[in-house]
Parts: structure tokens; sequence; C-alpha cells
């Protein structure tokens, strides 16, 4: 199904839900934003973007948390917290639901985030040179 081109008050619902997942917003904000009442706006939305404006929100906060289990050491609590959502019991289920593992699966078949961290070549070659030395120092150190 097409779905017509969102309206400009939908969009700026959804880009709230994009940039503020991690805070307490919900419908209801994210309606005040589009200056709508809950209602209309959750069938606007709905009609819009295809999925319900709370799907929608979940989805973008469990996207950050398979994100953060990838790439960081966090545990699954302060994942869960990191991503705005409060309860690490419905967090687990929501995430199994989409990812088809819990959060603690997901991270085990997924590389350690030490696996990816990088280190610039500038600090490589800094470390790994020879202390620069003048003539004067090694003259002095087999003087003595």
């Amino acid at each position: 199904m097409i779905h017509p081109e969102p309206e400009r008050h939908l969009l700026r619902a959804r880009d709230l839900a994009d940039t503020r997942y991690a805070t307490q917003i919900d419908v209801a904000v994210m309606a005040a934003a589009a200056g709508l009442s809950r209602a209309h706006f959750s069938r606007s939305f709905t009609r819009a973007f295809g999925e319900s404006p709370g799907v929608y929100l979940l989805t973008r906060r469990l996207e950050r948390a398979a994100a953060l289990l990838r790439n960081t050491d966090y545990s699954v609590t302060e994942v869960c917290f990191e991503v705005g959502l409060s309860s690490v019991g419905s967090f687990t289920t929501s995430f199994k639901r989409i990812y088809g593992q819990t959060p603690t699966q997901y991270r085990a078949s997924n590389p350690p985030a030490a696996i990816w961290a990088r280190v610039p070549s500038c600090l490589v070659q800094e470390h790994s040179r020879r202390p620069n030395r003048t003539i004067r120092e090694d003259s002095t150190a087999s003087a003595g």
C-alpha cells in the first residue's frame, strides 16, 4: 500500500520521536507536537506511516538498543534506561519479539564492542617510534 505524502505536522511528530526517543515522550506528547488530539493523531500517523505512533516510537528505541548492545559494554539494564524504557522485563519481551533473541542473546551473537574499538594510526605510529634522541644525548650516553 502506497501511503500519501505525510503532512508537515505529522513529520514534526515523527522527527520528535526520532530525536527524543530516549526521553519520557509518549503518543500524547507526539500528538501535542502535531497540534492534534491523541485519537486523531494516532489515526493520521498510522495512515501516513503504516504503523501506530506507539509502535514507531518503540521501534526507534529498540533499534537504538540493538546498536548499543553491539557497540558498547553497557549492561542490559543500562541499555534499557538509555533508550527511554523503564521496565527491563518489557524491554526484554519487546526486544525478543522484534529481534528473535533476548538482549543478552543478541549481544552474545555479535562480536564484543572492544573488537570495534579503533586506534588512530597516528597514535600507533607515535607509540611505536623509538624515542627521539639527539646527537648530543647519544654522545653523553656513550661517554658516561
